[in-house]
Order: structure tokens, then C-alpha cells, then sequence
């Protein structure tokens, strides 16, 4: 079932499609379809310019589709106990694979004393990333992101539940028609108020008539496929390793080890690093997963 919006449609429907080759043959939030105007059946997805894709929690075999046609991804945190450095790095990564622009969305400013300091770790995270400090609830405080809603742009969020996402949209949007429920003070965690990935038009902007792609808290967040865009988030450390003796140091005990001198000199931090490591090798035993998997399917639909 796909709700489609379009030129002779009303609101919603049901679009009856045939079975897909793979994972990334399913239309998903962003997809632009052609579709037989009288049987309303699909007939393909168009071109993609980019798409969003991680493994299903809990499942490494099965695929799943996030968002496409993005061409900005705000990754929205709060200024409290949510703001989690390795957390915004993934989705760094993911921005940096398919070749999306990020921007970091500091939500909550106005309820924090210590923005200046999460603004400052955000903007450590790679140079020249761009990082917006807003109150999400103030349509002045986040003019700024505006810029990015141009007619025919589409952004897309994501981010944990509780951080704002829903309410950063209606003031985008200008109206309050997205449902937004409180955190907990406790732990500034927040329940799932969006629990589907959907499209709204955004009223504001240079043009107007962007969209905004508003996604589900994740909770899980796993990296496959992705080591392009490890390797230019961390292409600091990237160039540090080769400037090592051997081409395959593990940065462990080897000598004239670059990175672990680095560490030594204080140039680099070491929980940079240890980042970097969890997450390329994460990349790697998923990668590694992904290919098999698809090796099996291929043989499945050639014995079928």
C-alpha cells in the first residue's frame, strides 16, 4: 500500500504494485512514481538522485528503505542528556554515502544554559559542517534553515524521539497539525509521536513548495555499505594512517604507528578514534553480511 499525491489524485490511495525484484525496487517516502492514471497501478519508481537505506533492527539480512530524493538531511538533537556524539556521527555517515548535505539542528536552545558547548562539540565533529542552534517552537529562531526550502528541495529529518522533530515541522510549515508530546525531565527521553515516515509541504522559505520528510525516532542505527562515507567523515584519520610504516598497521603496537603518535601528541583524540574503529568495522562484518545475503537470494530466484 503506498499513499500517492499527484495531479488527478484525492488525497490518498491505495496503489496496487507488483511484486519487486529487491528491497530498493519498493517505492518509498520520497519517491517520485508513474503511475496508470486509470488502473492507478504503479508502472515504475523514476530515477532516484539519492536514497536513505539501513538494516532493519534486529533482522541484518532485510533492508530497509528510510527516505529518497533528499537533497538536505537535518539531524536534529537537543541541547540536554539526548545530544550523543557517536549517535549524529552515523548519520553523518549515511549523509556523506549518498551524498546528501547535513545539517546539525541543535534544538532547545533557550532551555539550555550551555548551548555554546554543544554547538562547539557538534562543529568539532568535521570541518566546515554546518550546525544551526534554533528553538524549534520560534518560526524567527529557525529563519535561518529556510534556506533550505526552496520549491523542489526536499529535507528530510531525523533524530531521537523527543528532540523536536514534530515541532521543528509545523513551524516550517507554519501550522500546528503535527501531534507533539512532552519529554521525560528525567532523561530527556521522548515517546514516538511520529511512528511513519511521511511528506509535508513546507509554506515558508525563499520559493516555497519544498518538502519536508518528517521520519520515526530510531533506536537502532547500524552501518552497512557505508565506507565511503566513514572515510570522509574521518578523513583526518584516513590520511593519518597512511602515514604509518606498514600499509596494514592496526594502530595497536606497531611502531612508527601515525595515528597512535597522534594520540600521543594530543592531535587527535583517542575517543575520535576508537569511534572510527567501531564504526568501520561495523561496516565491514555488515557489508560482508549483505553481500552473502544477496548471493543467496540470487541463487533463490534462479532455482525459482
Amino acid at each position: 500500500m503506498v499513499t500517492v499525491a499527484g495531479e488527478g489524485f484525492e488525497d490518498s490511495i491505495s496503489s496496487v504494485i507488483s511484486a519487486p525484484k529487491g528491497p530498493e525496487d519498493r517505492p518509498t517516502v520520497g519517491d517520485w512514481l508513474l503511475v496508470d492514471a486509470s488502473s492507478r497501478n504503479l508502472v515504475r519508481i523514476l530515477d532516484r538522485t539519492s536514497l536513505f537505506k539501513r538494516l532493519a533492527p534486529g533482522d541484518d539480512r532485510r533492508l530497509q528503505l528510510i527516505a529518497a530524493n533528499v537533497d538536505t538531511l537535518f539531524v536534529v538533537t537537543s541541547c540536554n542528556q539526548d545530544f550523543n556524539v557517536a549517535r549524529i556521527e552515523r548519520y553523518l555517515v549515511l549523509a556523506r554515502e549518498v551524498g546528501v548535505r547535513p545539517i546539525v539542528v541543535l534544538t532547545k536552545a533557550d532551555l539550555s544554559t550551555t548551548s555554546g558547548l554543544f554547538l562547539e562539540a557538534a562543529q568539532a565533529l568535521q570541518a566546515g559542517l554546518q550546525v544551526q542552534l534554533v528553538n524549534a517552537r520560534d518560526p524567527e529562531s529557525v529563519s535561518d534553515l529556510s534556506a533550505f526550502c526552496k520549491f523542489g528541495e526536499t529535507i528530510a529529518l531525523v533524530g531521537s524521539s523527543g528532540v523536536g522533530k514534530s515541532t521543528l515541522v509545523n513551524t516550517l510549515k507554519g501550522t500546528d497539525d503535527i501531534a507533539t508530546q512532552p519529554v521525560r525531565e528525567s532523561d530527556g527521553k521522548g515517546l514516538h509521536t511520529t511512528t511513519v515516515r511521511q511528506m509535508h509541504r513546507i509554506s515558508i522559505g525563499p520559493q516555497g513548495g519544498g518538502w519536508l520528510v518528517d521520519t520515526p525516532g530510531m533506536r537502532e542505527l547500524k552501518m552497512s555499505e557505508v565506507s565511503a562515507g566513514v572515510a570522509e567523515l574521518f578523513d583526518d584519520i584516513v590520511a593519518l594512517s597512511l602515514e604509518c610504516r606498514f600499509s596494514n598497521c592496526t594502530h595497536a603496537g606497531e611502531p612508527d604507528c601515525a595515528i597512535r603518535a597522534a594520540i600521543a601528541q594530543g592531535t587527535l583524540e583517542h575517543d575520535r578514534f576508537a569511534r572510527w574503529q567501531k564504526l568501520a568495522a561495523e561496516d565491514e562484518v555488515n557489508s560482508d553480511n549483505a553481500m552473502l545475503s544477496r548471493g543467496r537470494q540470487r541463487k533463490v530466484r534462479r532455482k525459482s
